[in-house]
């Protein structure tokens, strides 16, 4: 955990670290919480994909993409992208693990794994309408990507956060979820047939975020977290049996960088959600999926402040 003179609960979108803190890089066993630690990094770094191959983790820093042994025996390896920064923590891989997905600077991107020219998928709206996108899944046909609608409200910058989908190919923006309470983080299940997300749908007070699941034309909307607690960005396992997500104390708002965090599972058909570990963290902590293919390990950042 953290020392007690650190500044918590910032900005999620904040470029740095604290002075003393690192990023450290794990994983964990959902059935026993065992963690081992695979590499710690100086200045920041988010969001560890896992490749279905087991070897790699992709993380992204500094508005960069890299990969990085998974078990920790190589150190960061650039993945280039051409002319294209500012990437951030919503980058993912598609199914074969062939090209990796991100969004940059608010518009949407394709390269290979090992890296290449960018193609956009994204589609360019007028500046005033702040339209932004914020990649968070793929279907598991690798036709569709489902992603965070992010639009001005008047002054409010991200006023409106809704779900969305585009065509992997490039195409029209539709949306699923388009409502004043916010909503984020979806993933399609690992049969095709829900996306899940976090919203505040059914908030009793603002930015008090669960999780949901719809159909993937948006309708047959259903809650499936029901805690106190604030619950953000649903991964599945590899076999679709497992759900885990990152869980922030009650009375958070959205999901800032620099808090006590859990992070959470819960058989994906229903049942209890159990604690497997407990961290300092939050954005950059667990925003992509980041499951092993034993489907018993997932991968997450922490940003500690060792002695």
């Amino acid at each position: 955990m953290a020392k007690a003179n650190i500044e918590r609960g910032r900005w999620p979108g904040r470029k740095d670290l604290q002075p003393g803190q690192i990023t450290r890089i794990s994983v964990v066993n959902k059935d026993t919480g065992a963690t081992r630690t695979v590499i710690d990094l100086p200045t920041l770094y988010e969001a560890p994909n896992w490749t279905s191959d087991g070897k790699w983790l992709v993380i992204n820093g500094g508005g960069k993409l890299y990969r990085l042994a998974a078990d920790g025996s190589t150190g960061l390896i650039d993945i280039p992208t051409g002319d294209v920064t500012g990437i951030n923590n919503d980058h993912i891989l598609s199914p074969d693990n062939s090209e990796i997905y991100f969004s940059a600077l608010g518009k949407l991107y394709r390269i290979p794994f090992d890296g290449g020219v960018p193609r956009q998928i994204s589609n360019d709206y007028p500046e005033e309408r702040g339209y932004s996108y914020w990649l968070h899944g793929v279907s598991p046909d690798n036709q569709t990507l489902v992603y965070t609608a992010v639009e001005r409200v008047g002054e409010v910058v991200r006023g409106k956060l809704s779900i969305a989908t585009i065509p992997l190919a490039g195409g029209p923006d539709t949306y699923l979820v388009h409502r004043p309470e916010k909503s984020d983080g979806p993933e399609y299940s690992r049969d095709g047939q829900w996306v899940y997300f976090n919203s505040e749908l059914a908030a009793k007070r603002p930015g008090h975020a669960n999780i949901f699941r719809m159909r993937t034309d948006g309708s047959g909307i259903e809650q499936v977290t029901f805690d106190d607690r604030v619950n953000w960005f649903p991964h599945f396992s590899p076999d679709g049996k497992w759900m885990a997500y990152i869980s922030y104390e009650t009375g958070t708002i959205t999901h800032p960088a620099d808090l006590d965090v859990q992070l959470r599972v819960m058989p994906t058909e229903g049942g209890e959600a159990r604690v497997v570990v407990e961290l300092f963290g939050g954005q950059g902590t667990f925003n992509v999926n980041s499951w092993a293919p034993d489907n018993v390990h997932f991968a997450y950042a922490e940003y500690p402040f060792p002695d």
